[in-house]
């Protein structure tokens, strides 16, 4: 495993991107609606003014905490056993901010080395004491897996390949060192923007490494035909399993499978669905996200306001109609969404909501 000296923001630098709100903000009625929460949950935002951030919400959309950051957020990393929470930038972006807990106290900012920029996933150690992130080694056009050590201001210890190009959402297997990612094939470098570079030749797979020595386990890749099929979030359900939720780049004249679940030893495998359900999700699924106990996962996507729920001990799907929906996570008594147009849950807050949400705590 490579080690590279860290390149971290300085507090001039990430003070005047983040301004005036640097920090965490508790709400006059934050205390009183985390005292009586049984479950928070953190998610990024667009506020009317053009500022971006995080935030801390109950389960029915109530606002406790939020926070600036210095540019547009995406996904976090949670470790509630330890109070440890980071947020990541959208590609290209290669800012992170780290919070001491659900308060979004004392941030830490940190980025990624000199050509590297985060892809908005991470997660941590069973211990907490290691962050793993997706990145691009955008000069090698080469998924990697950057490793920072939690314990030392997110300093950067090391990373290793993701096996693929890419590399989006992540997930560690019940082993606890078999990490699962999925590549999405598509070529970019921050020179472009966001823009795609290798659409006529993606390779998306999905990848099994053994985090303990950043060796590859095994790679799985869908089928030629679907090889502009980009596999990009994740979650694992009771059964060992790790479904994903995919996009097409092939065009709107194709109807392709988006969701389907792979292990190191069965390969991926597509789920059925109904050619109806499956047409409105307009061939895009943003997030994807399982109950605690793994028995049943979501795919949202807010390009058809639509969320599909599987049943993973049997397998059936429902469809439900969301407008804007994206952000989701499992909840206590189902799922929790959130949608662009700044619902949170049955609650309308003055701000859009980004494409994840997290439990916490």
């Amino acid at each position: 495993m490579a080690t590279e000296r860290p390149q971290l923001i300085g507090r001039r630098e990430f003070i005047a991107g983040a301004g005036a709100g640097l920090g965490a903000l508790l709400l006059p009625s934050g205390a009183r609606a985390l005292a009586r929460a049984d479950a928070v949950y953190v998610t990024a935002y667009k506020a009317k003014d053009g500022t971006y951030g995080a935030a801390v919400l109950t389960a029915e959309g109530k606002l406790i905490h939020r926070s600036v950051l210095p540019g547009r957020g995406h996904g976090f990393a949670v470790h509630a056993r330890s109070g440890r929470l980071v947020g990541f930038a959208r590609r290209p972006g290669s800012f992170a901010i780290a919070f001491h807990d659900a308060a979004l106290a004392a941030p830490i900012a940190f980025s990624t080395p000199t050509g590297r920029h985060f892809y908005g996933h991470g997660l941590f150690s069973p211990d907490g004491q290691l962050l793993y992130t997706t990145e691009n080694d955008f000069e090698n056009a080469a998924g990697v897996i950057g490793v920072y050590d939690a314990t030392n201001g997110y300093s950067r210890i090391g990373e290793f390949p993701s096996f693929g190009i890419d590399p989006h959402d992540m997930v560690l297997m019940a082993d606890g060192y078999t990490l699962c990612m999925a590549n999405g094939g598509i070529v970019t470098h921050p020179d472009f923007g966001r823009a795609k570079l290798n659409l006529a030749a993606m390779q998306p797979s999905i990848a099994f490494v053994d985090v303990r020595h950043g060796t590859l386990v095994v790679r799985h890749e869908p089928p030629s035909e679907l090889s502009r099929l980009s596999l990009r979030h994740l979650a694992a359900d009771s059964k060992g399993r790790v479904w994903f939720g995919a996009q097409w780049e092939g065009g709107e004249e194709g109807e392709p499978p988006l969701i389907g679940h792979a292990t190191p030893d069965g390969g991926i495998v597509f789920m059925e669905v109904p050619r109806e359900t499956l047409a409105g999700m307009k061939n895009y699924v943003g997030s994807v996200a399982a109950m605690p106990g793994g028995e049943a996962i979501a795919f949202t996507s807010p390009v058809g306001g639509r969320m599909l729920v599987v049943d993973a001990a049997g397998a059936g799907v429902t469809s439900r109609e969301i407008a804007q929906v994206c952000g989701v996570a499992g909840g206590t008594d189902g799922f929790v969404t959130s949608s662009e147009n700044g619902r949170f849950q049955s609650a309308m807050q003055p701000m859009a909501w980004d494409n994840h949400i997290v439990p916490f705590g």
